[in-house]
């Protein structure tokens, strides 16, 4: 393909979302004869070449790391590194890391940068208008992401794309299905990243509260920094509740068939990979509605539930239905799975994906710009706001009726003939 070669990504070993994003990608662009390697900067991606367990992925990437070093030689040598190895073009994640953000900045003029935009909060669009000019294209991993960009960012529509994140849904597909015991609990499953800012966990007790007499049970799945006080607040639950702890990737297809619904309490995402990986198992969503994410992926009512963000009795309402009616868990499981098929596997993903790197190739070299050979400095963007002063029950107040706003806004959009 036109573009081909290889490109690096910027990212390391780890349980993580980016390094989902990527090992999918890998796998599917190989088709496109595009190699896709790793490439890490600082202790983390050090340490991760280290560990025994990605002692598989040593070889398939590279870590960049001085010890000691402050953070512009450390991004000066990352942008060095990746002029020399020869790369094509590269990957950035907006604000996965810092410093690896604001080195794309000193790479040369003829290396390619594709930006991917994986979340909705302002910090993150601050981060990427300020590392707009500095790439040849922009991706935002859901309608949400890359509608805020071009209509509220600047940023040039004929170079944002829009590319939901991928599944192998092979993998979700081979897994049995594990039915409902007859008179059985109603399965619950709670997965992904234990943290109350953006995923709402401490509504997890609050919603089972509601359903008090109904004979359901909750698995928690995952690790995070709130993990210990989401413990204590379901501690009263008893023997209703299981935590689980980390799960690997390859543990994930076979945990969701064994549940019958997804419970995700979100306050923002980006995307909603478990979301779509729970539905690929036929597990029905019962999830936050979060316009123009959450909603292009469930269909209310038909594939899964979707509730306003803390609604926690629209929540309870909806798995009460669910532990009701078995026959409709059921049902709305197998709708799930045809719902996701074809519009989140990784062929999709990686076609559009090669198309991006196809058109990025053919733009002039100085269709983003360069600092190569200027001093480190950090853009505005990069640099902490005053955002972070304000007290973390603030901006959960504040996230919360952000999201309740824009679907009020949508529902108007639809009402006036709006998209």
């Amino acid at each position: 393909m036109n573009g081909g070669g290889r490109w690096a990504f910027l990212v390391h070993p780890h349980l993580g979302g980016t390094w989902t994003v990527f090992t999918s990608l890998r796998q599917g662009l190989a088709a496109h004869g595009l190699e896709l390697r790793w490439v890490g900067a600082g202790s983390a991606a050090a340490a991760a070449t280290a560990d025994p367990a990605w002692a598989h992925e040593r070889d398939r990437g590279e870590a960049i790391h001085l010890p000691g070093a402050g953070e512009a030689a450390l991004g000066l040598a990352l942008a060095a590194h990746l002029e020399r190895a020869g790369y094509a073009g590269v990957f950035v994640n907006v604000l996965a890391c810092p410093v690896q953000t604001n080195a794309v900045r000193w790479l040369p003029s003829r290396l390619r940068r594709i930006m991917l935009v994986h979340n909705v909060t302002p910090g993150t669009y601050a981060a990427a208008g300020a590392m707009r000019d500095f790439v040849h294209a922009t991706v935002g991993v859901s309608w949400r992401i890359g509608t805020d960009l071009v209509r509220r960012h600047g940023f040039p529509a004929a170079r944002t794309r829009v590319i939901p994140n991928a599944v192998d849904l092979a993998r979700f597909l081979a897994a049995p299905r594990v039915p409902r015991a007859p008179g059985g609990p109603l399965r619950l499953l709670s997965l992904g990243r234990l943290e109350e800012a953006a995923k709402g966990i401490f509504w997890l007790p609050r919603i089972l509260a509601k359903l008090d007499g109904e004979h359901v049970h909750l698995t928690v799945a995952g690790d995070g920094p709130d993990r210990e006080a989401l413990a204590e607040r379901l501690a009263p639950f008893g023997g209703r509740v299981d935590f689980l702890g980390p799960v690997a990737p390859a543990e994930v297809p076979t945990l969701c068939a064994r549940h019958d619904a997804l419970l995700a309490p979100s306050r923002f995402e980006g995307f909603g990979q478990t979301i779509v990986e729970a539905m690929a198992a036929g597990t029905v969503p019962v999830v936050s509605r979060l316009e123009g994410i959450t909603t292009r992926i469930v269909t209310d009512g038909t594939d899964g539930f979707l509730f306003p963000v803390g609604d926690v009795a629209a929540a309870a309402t909806a798995l009460r239905r669910l532990a009701r009616a078995p026959d409709l868990a059921t049902r709305m499981g197998e709708r799930a799975r045809r719902a996701v098929a074809g519009r989140f596997d990784l062929a999709t993903q990686a076609e559009a994906y090669a198309a991006l790197v196809r058109m990025v190739t053919a733009l002039p070299e100085d269709a983003a710009h360069s600092l190569r050979g200027a001093p480190w400095s950090w853009p505005r963007g990069l640099r902490p706001g005053l955002r972070t002063l304000l007290p973390e029950p603030l901006k959960r107040h504040l996230r919360l009726w952000r999201e309740r706003l824009a679907t009020a806004a949508a529902g108007g959009a639809t009402r006036h003939g709006g998209c």
